[in-house]
């Protein structure tokens, strides 16, 4: 199988997601923000960090770039797409996710080890956890606060997809503590969190972030 993730002027985390990719046993495969074709990728990692600088809108510009255009159309046809941080912000801004992410409460950076319980599984990207599991990732964002309008909030919550949820001390002001949300397929999924950096106890706070991966590759063996 292999794993398209994209870098665009600015990310940081594109590195540590090919990683997580391929300790779950897929290939991963670069892409690059002009590329105008996926190469032949069965799913996507949008990474995080600061794409184009984050100049206008966190995720603005990036949603505009030539591969995103790819991206939405080969999500449109089901391919499965994960949006991890700026990536989270890029799929909102792409429309391919509802809402948006603002600024933190208290214009406060966050950097911290985040407890997380996993709301729903059966997403390309949770199939591996249990409902209700709780894991630690790290968390680390500017403008990482969910928000939408109280009939997107209720609809997310009365079909599911809200994917994750902040547990303990509220790390930012996310609405109803929501950490991921997914599309109505559940192929396309976007979280504040990093579970790239969770994959290996040795470098992270555990390897809770690599069921995500692992969930990927089961729900693609399973098509």
């Amino acid at each position: 199988m292999k794993v398209g993730v994209i870098t665009f002027p600015g990310t940081l985390d594109d590195v540590d997601a090919a990683r997580a990719v391929r300790l779950a046993g897929a290939e991963a495969v670069s892409l690059w923000h002009r590329d105008a074709d996926l190469r032949g990728v069965d799913a996507v990692v949008v990474p995080g960090g600061f794409s184009y600088g984050d100049y206008l809108r966190c995720g603005a510009i990036a949603s505009f770039a030539p591969v995103m255009t790819e991206v939405v159309a080969a999500a449109g046809r089901g391919m499965p797409v994960l949006g991890i941080c700026n990536g989270f912000q890029i799929l909102c801004e792409a429309g391919l996710l509802p809402g948006a992410l603002v600024r933190n409460a208290g214009l406060h950076f966050v950097c911290r080890d985040q407890w997380l319980r996993v709301e729903r599984t059966d997403t390309a990207w949770t199939g591996r956890y249990e409902a209700g599991a709780e894991i630690i990732v790290p968390l680390k964002s500017m403008e990482g606060r969910y928000v939408a309008d109280e009939a997107t909030l209720d609809t997310l919550e009365g079909e599911g997809r809200v994917v994750l949820r902040y547990l303990g001390d509220p790390p930012n002001g996310a609405l109803r503590e929501i950490a991921g949300i997914s599309d109505p397929s559940g192929r396309i999924v976007g979280m504040m969190p990093h579970p790239e950096h969770a994959v290996d106890a040795l470098t992270g706070p555990s390897d809770d972030g690599l069921g995500v991966f692992l969930s990927l590759l089961d729900a693609m063996v399973s098509v």
